[in-house]
């Protein structure tokens, strides 16, 4: 099974910046889709950033336009880089080899390969 290791989480005012960061052991970026994922208390988990195999991204409205997925194979790295943060954006933040935001609430409930996480937390 995959193992995921999240990073680069942190406490910003609204409207700054973080990059998260990602480390999938075994590589698995050219195989699988790989997503971001987010939870905060009281509320289910959502994917809201994907990208495929092909390099192709996908993102839930919610991010769309702030947020940005990559991949840097050279460093077996995935990353998001989340811009003009809002308070809303708060909440553990995962990766995982789903696709983000195309994958429904029940798959997400039902997958036991979650890695420990990384806080983001925006004040305003």
């Amino acid at each position: 099974q995959v193992q995921v290791t999240e990073s680069g989480g942190g406490s910003v005012q609204s409207g700054g910046s973080l990059r998260l960061s990602c480390i999938a052991s075994p590589n698995t970026y050219s195989t699988y889709c790989m997503g971001w994922f987010r939870q905060s208390p009281g509320k289910e988990r959502e994917g809201i950033a994907a990208i495929d195999g092909g390099g192709a991204t996908s993102y839930a409205e919610s991010v769309k336009g702030r947020f940005t997925i990559s991949l840097d194979n050279a460093k077996n790295t995935l990353y998001l880089q989340m811009n003009s943060l809002k308070p809303e954006d708060s909440a553990m933040y995962y990766c995982a080899p789903l696709c983000g935001p195309h994958v429904p609430a029940s798959a997400l409930n039902e997958y036991d390969g979650w890695g420990p996480g990384t806080q983001v937390t925006v004040s305003s």
